[in-house]
């Protein structure tokens, strides 16, 4: 994909501005050029000639380019982009508990909270749904219809001085096509190589425009079958294999023992903690059960996305637009059986199935092996309501604009709850029985079986199962308000033209809520727990100015300044920017910037709390991996964090048609804001029994649940390069475009509470608070483009990296890690699409453009590696090869 800058974005923002038809007179011919004469770009707001070259990197990906890649959604698009680093857009059980059907942006792996999501340079709401580090950030699945999108703009240095402090990392901005007139539909089907993973899209949009007045309107619906992990096992049995099973392991004081009526003959894997025969009758260890085929890679998903937007021209020179969007997402990933029982419930002596003759803890769960999974499910629904009145004056443009959105998110998932789990083991089960007067084992009082033997001669009865099931509620509800005013004038001349300063205000409401149901408020489930409900707000109050300064024909100069104020604790902030761009000659240009910025903790890191399900190496048993229970709770003693961040770059035309953009960049972050990492603590303070909680022994058991917080961490630097480049070369056989766009890390440096000082580049960093962080990551593209034909290829190439959770001879990470840590290979993929224009064809007034591609040609699996589902999903994709065909008609 060519992500075009400078000109080329400036060029395709003016195009966007105003489109010329047929049948216009001369005056009106007159007052468009006078339109585009001056125009706003994303990264500023004192609007500009069209000649302008920012001084910031800014990217464009145009819905031409947003096509050739086969995007189906926002994600598809992110994904692809090598400045974008540890965005979640493969959600999976094991590193996205609780967003299924979500998708985010992570520029530069500085966190997805840290980079800022406008929809038509507007605000939109965050998830009501945090990541499971404790972040909210915007959901690009419930943005707008694809179909509506027109470009969409990067600004990939620092903004937080024009547009506050969650653009930290940046700004990326979705503008919606304008002005359009007729109506298209497109339908398209992609089908994956592995399993039933398949894809159906529809899309339609509709347009108008009158002498005074304009309206669009956009609806899409997806429906996408999952793919399991039984489809394409990438991770090995052990890779996802629970000590926690069923058939399970009982607690004969602080020894754990493997079930001795079965364990291997009921599908169990024995994992032997002492030799066979040191307990005569009785091996030490646990019963693991493979609980990876019963979750998903990709969840079962819907969508319906709809957005309407309208222009009213109330006089000659003020203009009304109001939109209007939603969105309706509804996903369903696999699940286990059954959770783990972190509990260890107490099987009596009298049990009619205890073997041990004396009373034993249960380390397991109630089902496993043979049993049907059980799924969780995710309900999103998204509404955003904007309006804005703009006009013009002598001597320049004014705005103000209100934006209320909404996001209700409810997540749910089965667990056992804990009191009638116990109950059952004491025979006390079943929805009928009244434990006060019930006799154990008898009339609608029944025992429940844990042990093998429930397999066989002693079944559990579905009634029993039922009475201890429950479903654990999330009803989240994320609130937005903000009210904006700004205008840019003209302000006075200077060598190279006329100096633009705008000026403006800003407030900004943010609301979050968490409604747990009543058993997670009691904390009655035997894994996932339970939480406090939250309810929480912030109101932020901002003024900003800026200049734009053209010093001399060659030198432009930008001056920012946004002041925030969040009261309380929180305190405020001022924060600038300065950069330039100095035109050398006519082919070469070189740009700088330099800003601060300021993020204050967010709702739910001062007042929330959240029990997440991790996967764990446990230093007390020779690293072996586990599921426990993770319980963050927020943390009202935190500072703001604080960074600096500068850019230097240069854009050179040697040649007509060529250009390159090579930018060097870097952020440093002090008191970054973080949820401590769960694997940091338990390597660090294994045997704290304050933050480590484990089984039988609280020394030396199984780890149950790590006790975690926010904290301020010392800090963060990462810089590298990056590089975008095209050559466009006309011949007789078509118009050829190769490309190249590549970013290299050059540091990641961080400073961990618990890991100490890490540096992460080119390191998956489990271990520690940053994200995975290939070094280079590249895309070299071909397309080509002749009458009604037209084609392109990608290879895509993600450079190999460390695994900081497994030693390189492929055990599990420890201080023996003599050799190193094991490395995840580079991935290298290729993309391939072919377009004509049935309607250029046959000569028709309805365009048909029939589309056919593929995604990973060559079903490359993603790098193998040693953990749950066998790859890292924050960087690489499970589906394999994706074939796809589309069919656009446009009236």
């Amino acid at each position: 994909m060519k992500l075009s800058t400078q000109k080329t974005a400036i060029a395709a923002v003016v195009a966007a501005q105003f489109t010329f038809a047929p049948g216009l007179s001369v005056a009106q011919e007159q007052q468009a050029e006078e339109q585009v004469e001056k125009i706003l770009i994303t990264g500023s707001f004192v609007r500009r000639s069209e000649n302008y070259e920012s001084p910031s990197p800014l990217s464009v990906v145009d819905s031409v380019e947003i096509s050739s890649i086969g995007a189906k959604n926002i994600a598809d698009i992110t994904q692809t982009l090598t400045i974008n680093t540890g965005a979640q857009n493969n959600p999976d059980a094991f590193t996205q508990n609780a967003t299924a059907g979500t998708s985010n942006i992570n520029l530069r792996g500085l966190g997805v909270a840290s980079t800022l999501v406008l929809l038509n340079s507007k605000r939109q709401v965050v998830n009501a749904q945090q990541t499971n580090e404790g972040l909210n950030f915007v959901d690009t699945s419930s943005l707008v219809p694809m179909i509506a999108i027109d470009r969409m703009e990067v600004i990939k240095d620092g903004a937080s001085a024009l547009y506050g402090s969650d653009a930290v990392a940046g700004v990326v901005n979705f503008i919606t096509k304008r002005d359009y007139d007729g109506a298209r539909v497109t339908l398209e089907y992609q089908d994956g190589a592995h399993g039933n993973n398949k894809e159906y899209i529809l899309q339609g949009l509709w347009g108008a425009t009158g002498d005074d007045s304009s309206v669009l309107a956009a609806i899409s619906y997806t429906n996408r079958s999952p793919l399991f992990i039984s489809d394409r096992r990438l991770s090995r049995p052990q890779d996802d294999t629970s000590a926690l099973g069923n058939p399970g392991a009982f607690f004969l004081g602080a020894f754990p023992f493997i079930d001795p009526t079965g364990c291997e003959e009921n599908g169990g894997y024995p994992q032997l903690l002492a030799p066979p025969g040191t307990v005569p009758g009785l091996n030490v260890g646990f019963c693991g059960f493979d609980f990876g085929p019963y979750y998903s890679y990709v969840p079962d998903e819907t969508r319906v996305n709809g957005y309407v937007k309208a222009d009213y021209q109330v006089t000659d020179d003020i203009v009304w637009t109001s939109e209007f969007s939603f969105a309706r997402n509804r996903a369903e990933r696999g699940g286990a059986p059954s959770f783990p029982i972190l509990t260890l419930p107490v099987v009596p002596a009298s049990h009619p199935s205890n073997p041990f003759g004396t009373d034993v803890r249960f380390f397991g769960r109630a089902e496993g092996n043979g049993f049907p999974g059980d799924p969780a499910n995710t309900e999103s629904d998204t509404f955003r309501f904007s309006t804005m009145l703009s006009g013009e004056m002598d001597n320049g443009y004014w705005e103000m604009s209100y934006v209320n959105a909404t996001n209700n998110f409810i997540f749910t998932a089965i667990d056992v709850m804990r009191t009638e789990f116990e109950l059952a083991l004491q025979g006390l089960g079943g929805a009928n029985c009244n434990p006060a007067t019930g006799t154990p084992g008898q009339g609608p009082c029944q025992y429940y079986n844990p042990f093998a033997t429930s397999y066989s001669v002693l079944p559990n009865s579905q009634y029993v199962i039922d009475s201890f099931t429950g479903k654990q509620v999330i009803d989240s509800k994320s609130d937005l308000q903000v009210l904006e005013a700004f205008a840019s004038i003209d302000a006075f001349d200077m060598e190279g033209g006329t100096a633009g300063i705008a000026f403006g205000a800003q407030y900004r409401e943010e609301q979050l809520s968490q409604d747990y149901d009543d058993l997670a408020n009691q904390d009655s489930f035997t894994f996932l727990i339970g939480n406090p409900d939250l309810k929480g707000e912030l109101d932020v109050w901002a003024a900003f100015v800026e200049a734009a300064l053209p010093v001399s024909d060659t030198l432009d100069i930008q001056l920012a300044l946004r002041h925030e104020s969040y009261g309380g604790s929180v305190g405020s902030t001022t924060d600038p920017k300065v950069a330039f761009n100095w035109r050398t000659s006519d082919d070469f240009s070189l740009r700088g910037s330099w800003s601060t910025s300021f993020r204050a903790p967010t709702i739910f890191t001062r007042d929330g709390g959240s029990t997440s399900l991790q996967q764990l190496s446990d230093p007390v048993f020779g690293g072996a991996t586990a599921f426990a229970a993770v319980r963050t709770v927020g943390n009202q003693n935190l500072k703001p964090e604080e960074s600096t961040a500068y850019n230097i770059g240069f854009s050179y035309e040697p040649v007509d048609g060529m250009s390159i953009e090579v930018d060097y960049w870097n952020f440093e972050f002090e008191d970054l804001i973080i949820q401590e990492n769960a694997q940091a603590i338990l390597s660090a303070e294994p045997q704290n029994p304050a933050r480590v909680i484990r089984a039988g022994d609280p020394i030396n058991g199984p780890v149950l649940q790590i006790n975690n917080t926010f904290v301020n961490a010392s800090s963060l630097e990462t810089s590298g390069l990056d590089l975008v480049t095209s050559y466009r070369i006309e011949t007789e056989a078509g118009t050829f475009t190769p490309s190249l766009n590549a970013t290299y890390i050059t540091a990641y440096d961080l400073n961990d509470p618990q890991a100490g000082s890490v540096d992460g580049a080119g390191v998956r960093n489990f271990r520690n608070i940053g994200v995975s962080a290939p070094e280079l990551r590249a895309n070299l593209g071909l397309s080509w483009a002749q009458e009604h034909h037209s084609a392109n290829i990608f290879v895509r190439y993600i450079s190999a990296y460390d695994d900081d959770q497994n030693c390189a001879d492929g055990t599990a990470f420890s201080a023996a890690c003599t050799q190193g840590f094991k490395e995840i290979d580079s991935h290298v993929t290729v993309d391939a699409q072919y377009n004509i224009d049935l309607g250029g064809i046959w000569d028709t007034d309805t365009a048909y453009v029939l589309t056919v591609g593929g995604i990973n040609l060559f079903d490359e699996d993603p790098p193998q590696v040693f953990t749950n589902s066998g790859f890292d999903s924050k960087v690489h994709d499970p589906r394999g090869r994706q074939i796809y065909a589309r069919l656009a008609v446009e009236f």
